[in-house]
């Protein structure tokens, strides 16, 4: 693995500590009047999710994991997780239900994500900012209530509850943010 100076470490880098992985939460340069210049790593370890503080010196040498970054298709989940299929080679890959967290509402078959790999493990996943679902419930349509700031709520097909505007009825197929759900527009289709 390579090794870098630690004042190069950025968030989102993942570094070999004791032959675990760990990803860089914040990194912080700290350059005191007197003394060496240190760089402060708060990471979170890969395996098991325990948070962990570290300082170096800025020349300090830290190993770097190499991770890749490919896009795969989603195929389907069961008991063993959710699989994937890199588009290029056709190779399927389960990911554990603990790297996809909360995000597993929004995956829909043949959707393209981004996953990332550390030796063929999975250890995050990038979905498509936005997603394109239909609204299985929510309040009837108001006649006269224009399209004002009040916002009802509205269960989506994935099980989401979302807020949605008055004219917004069972039905339709709306486009929501993967981040936190919030409604964007009726979808074009």
């Amino acid at each position: 693995m390579p090794k870098v100076i630690a004042s190069s470490l950025r968030k989102g880098n993942v570094v070999d500590k004791d032959g675990r992985l760990y990803v860089i939460l914040s990194a912080e340069n700290i350059h005191p009047g007197k003394g060496t210049p240190v760089t402060q790593l708060d990471m979170r370890r890969i395996t098991d999710g325990v948070k962990v503080s570290e300082r170096y010196r800025t020349t300090e040498q830290v190993e770097r994991a190499y991770v890749e970054d490919r896009e795969h298709t989603f195929l389907y989940s069961d008991g063993e997780g959710f699989h994937f299929m890199n588009p290029e080679s056709y190779e399927q890959l389960a990911v554990p239900e603990d790297v996809i967290g909360d995000q597993a509402a929004y995956l829909q078959e043949g959707m393209a994500v981004m996953l990332s790999t550390h030796n063929g493990v999975p250890l995050a996943i990038e979905l498509p900012q936005r997603v394109t679902l239909e609204v299985t419930d929510t309040e009837p349509v108001t006649k006269g209530q224009t399209a004002s700031s009040s916002y009802k709520p509205a269960t989506l097909s994935n099980g989401v509850r979302t807020l949605v505007p008055p004219h917004i009825g069972t039905g339709t197929r709306i486009v929501v943010m993967t981040a936190d759900g919030a409604y964007v527009e009726r979808a074009k289709d």
